[in-house]
């Protein structure tokens, strides 16, 4: 299991400044691309190696001299393994010339890349994710000794490390890639507008159209988190910050701690799936797919509100059957004052957003949302307070220069500018020093960044392996065997390998894995590209909130105050549509968008929204009354038939759901009746 305090694990003297430089040099690469992708990505690597190494030294928390001892060994390590990235980099026509050929000093860097890549990995992450990958470089070494199905012909350690230490499948491969420029780029957007005050915006607005509702502090906790999710596509980031403030509140207005913490967990961790920035997996897969972002945007988009809506009617639901109040009124802010105070934070997300939808790929994107949120907001935030006429005519001047250099003269014009705006930063300040959240935000964008480079780097040995070996096809062959007879039975294994995975591995690898070995078998199964790999990232997820290991909910039970298994157990129950979903998306692929037809995409939304609100209500148990348990059970069973999109069973399960809700209304307004008598 991952370390959910990563990302707290404080930046002190040269760690701050090695953090700094990571991000100044990932934003360089982004603009510019000074150097090949390839040399991009080593010393990507080799700037997680260092960062890891550093805040995680061996020896870390014992007394003071072995402490000292292991801080003095994780600098050598992580310099050890930065100073080798730069062997790709100087000898790169050398190793391009002999590709697949190792000779000399490639055997050393080639091996010290790959141990510290797996060290890295194990004290940011735990051992799970290293053990797992670490079996199937073991299978590549050792697998043609194995019996029946699963030996090939044998390879050699040359071409072992070739592929995973020199090539574009193993620790180099399409997720560090992406690591390397998407995901880095936005998980420091999302640092830049957290440091500008985005919680405090979220929050604001959530407490204020619906802290005074019934149940409203849990309600504010689903509405934040995926206010939140738009921005950092990360579930413990949500947990351990939103988490905070909501889960407290949750406790004090009545909710148990163990329901508190899993309705945190479940609405974090539809972070990664809630566009316009979703987690780092949507830019991974739409890499391996080759697809525009914007068409995994388009089809996460309906999943994603139904998730939401899943969490927010759940805890509505449990509000009313413990009889829980919302706050009062005049303590809750007014959410348009928080709107009007705070606009100019939106810009950012809205430019990336419409460049996005405008076709401009992820990276000039999060590329120019970052300078946006820079100039937009630091820039503005110091000459607010200027009183000098000139100073802000001079900002807006520079500013329409700015976009028509973007418009008309390329990037570099726009960075130009974005650059003088910058510096304008040290010439005032207002309440706050703008220099100081900037650099504050680079260091934080590259902590963040730690545990997911380090997950994209490591299973690229896993990616290496499957690709070498072609044991992929064996194991999809046994499960189109299975789905051949039952299209119900594949998705369910598909399932369980997922669920399976994400206990000892966070979603990225997760996925990276199961899209490998089941989303090819789906595909020829019938199920349309797109949808087969969003049914596998989509229970990546789910993985998360499922005991026994479930990330997000030990993340939260430090704050509540409550066990871990606990939470994940109430989160599960919480999230319990988001285990249907997927399915109905399979078999009605216009719930993912995937139909031109505007009716049908209404049509299965209203069938999700409705199977959605009875599962709810079986299981909270729970609707405008408390529901025995048959009640319950025909409640789900009736829901369930909506997920074949077969005529008979929808006829069935919409026959069932107005038969139950008809009668649930008349049975509690009998009792209402009886009791007011």
């Amino acid at each position: 299991m991952s370390d959910p305090d990563i990302e707290h694990v404080p930046l002190r003297g040269a760690a701050f400044w090695v953090a700094v430089l990571f991000s100044s040099f990932q934003i360089w690469t982004a603009a510019f691309q000074p150097m090949s992708s390839q040399v991009i990505r080593a010393i990507h690597v080799g700037f997680v190696i260092w960062m890891v190494l550093i805040l995680y030294p061996p020896f870390k928390g014992a007394r003071p001299p072995l402490a000292r001892i292991g801080r003095v060994a994780g600098w050598a390590l992580g310099l050890l393994g930065f100073a080798c990235s730069f062997y790709y980099w100087i000898f790169e026509s050398d190793l391009t010339a002999r590709a697949g050929e190792i000779v000399g000093w490639d055997w050393f860097i080639g091996i010290v890349m790959l141990a510290l890549v797996f060290e890295a990995t194990r004290r940011a992450m735990g051992w799970g994710l290293p053990l797992i990958c670490g079996i199937f470089l073991a299978y590549g070494l050792f697998g043609e000794h194995l019996p029946g199905l699963f030996t090939h012909r044998g390879y050699g350690a040359d071409q072992i490390l070739s592929t995973l230490s020199f090539g574009t499948e193993g620790i180099f491969g399409t997720p560090t890639y992406v690591s390397s420029t998407y995901i880095y780029l936005f998980i420091l957007f999302g640092a830049f507008l957290e440091q500008a005050g985005m919680i405090d915006l979220f929050t604001d607005f959530a407490m204020g159209t619906v802290g005074h509702t019934k149940g409203g502090p849990a309600k504010v906790s689903v509405i934040s988190s995926a206010l939140m999710g738009t921005i950092n596509g990360s579930g413990v980031a949500n947990v351990v910050t939103t988490g905070q403030f909501t889960i407290p509140l949750m406790k004090r207005f009545g909710y148990a701690p163990a329901f508190a913490g899993g309705v945190e967990a479940t609405a974090s961790m539809g972070g990664q799936i809630m566009p316009p920035v979703m987690g780092a997996v949507a830019f991974i897969m739409a890499e391996t797919i080759n697809v525009p972002y914007v068409d995994i945007v388009k089809a996460a988009v309906i999943p994603a509100m139904l998730y939401f809506f899943t969490a927010f009617w759940m805890v509505h639901l449990e509000a009313g059957r413990k009889g829980l109040l919302g706050l009062p009124k005049d303590e809750c802010p007014n959410p348009w004052t928080a709107v009007r105070q705070r606009w100019h934070l939106l810009l950012p997300l809205i430019g990336l957003v419409w460049l996005l939808f405008a076709g401009y790929t992820p990276m000039f994107s999060g590329t120019i949302g970052l300078a946006l949120t820079v100039v937009l907001i630091f820039g503005s935030a110091v000459l607010t307070g200027v009183r000098r006429t000139t100073l802000r005519v001079v900002f807006w001047v520079l500013l329409g220069l700015a976009c028509a250099g973007f418009f008309q003269f390329g990037v570099g014009i726009f960075f130009v500018v974005t650059a003088v705006l910058v510096a304008l930063t040290y010439l005032r300040r207002t309440g706050q020093d703008a220099r100081k959240l900037a650099i504050t935000a680079l260091a934080d964008g590259a902590r963040h960044a730690l545990p997911v480079a380090a997950a994209c780097a490591v299973v690229g040995v896993i990616i290496g392996i499957i690709n070498l070996t072609g044991v992929a096809a064996e194991l999809g062959g046994q499960v189109i065997a299975i789905g051949e007879n039952s299209i119900l039975l594949a998705l369910f294994f598909t399932m369980l390998i997922c669920l399976v995975l994400g206990m000892g591995i966070p979603t990225i690898p997760n996925y990276i894995i199961t899209s490998s070995l089941a989303a090819p078998v789906l595909l020829k199964l019938g199920v349309p590209l797109l949808v087969s790999h969003m049914f596998v990232f989509y229970f990546g997820i789910m993985a998360d909130l499922t005991p026994p290991v479930a990330l997000a909910a030990f993340a939260a039970a430090p704050i509540a105050g409550e066990s871990g298994m606990k939470i994940g157990f109430q989160a599960v129950r919480i999230a319990i549509a988001g285990f249907i979903v997927p399915y109905m998306a399979v078999y009605d692929p216009a719930l993912m968008a995937q139909s031109s037809s505007v009716l049908a995409i209404a049509w299965v939304t209203f069938k999700a929204i409705i199977a959605v609100g009875l599962w709810g209500a079986g299981a909270i148990g729970y609707l405008r009354g408390r529901l025995n348990w048959f009640e319950r059970l025909f409640a789900i069973a009736a829901a369930c038939l909506l997920v074949a999109a077969v005529p008979w069973t929808d006829e069935a399960g919409m026959a069932g759901c107005a038969l139950f809700i008809v009668w649930h209304l008349w049975r509690t307004r009998a009792r209402a009746v009886a009791a007011g008598a």
